[in-house]
């Protein structure tokens, strides 16, 4: 008797998998969409605050007057793009890569930038303050102009930015 009661259980609980719906699979299936591009884009003063965009692509693109503020843009690539006057205030930028952008007076204040890769990027007039970029990686004439004006400590990880760039 015992063996039939566990047979019928096991049949329902194997009907009940074909039939009922699966949410934890339908999200496990969204990790797997191919991350955004939006390579050579024209995008100026788009507003993309709070948004998340993990491992984007945003190579090329004119981004001038762009809000990313509070945006979750980790992994995300802007090589080589137009960031003039953008907004990036408390944003996540962490194990991205900005390198060869203009970051002309942009907002980068309270944003994560770990382990990002900014070689020959520019940050004239850029507000930095308490911006945190632990192990980020800059030439050496970018640290100095950075160290000038490292201000502040993150809100979100309290790391201060002079101790993140490693000035002395």
């Amino acid at each position: 008797m015992i063996n039939i009661l566990l047979q019928l259980v096991g049949f329902v609980a194997a009907i009940a998998l074909l039939v009922l719906p699966r949410p934890a699979l339908a999200q496990a299936t969204k990790y797997y969409d191919p991350p955004a591009s939006y390579s050579n884009a024209m995008l100026m003063g788009k507003d993309f605050s709070g948004q998340t965009f993990h491992a984007a692509e945003f190579s090329n693109a004119n981004l001038h007057s762009t809000d990313f503020s509070d945006a979750d843009l980790r992994g995300s690539v802007f090589s080589a793009s137009v960031m003039t006057e953008a907004n990036l205030h408390s944003a996540n930028l962490s194990y991205g890569m900005a390198d060869q952008v203009d970051f002309t007076r942009a907002d980068l204040s309270d944003a994560i930038f770990e382990e990002t890769l900014f070689l020959v990027s520019t940050f004239e007039d850029t507000n930095i303050t308490g911006a945190d970029f632990t192990n980020a990686i800059f030439d050496g004439a970018q640290i100095k102009e950075l160290c000038a004006k490292a201000t502040g400590v993150n809100s979100q990880t309290g790391v201060s930015t002079s101790e993140s760039l490693g000035c002395s």
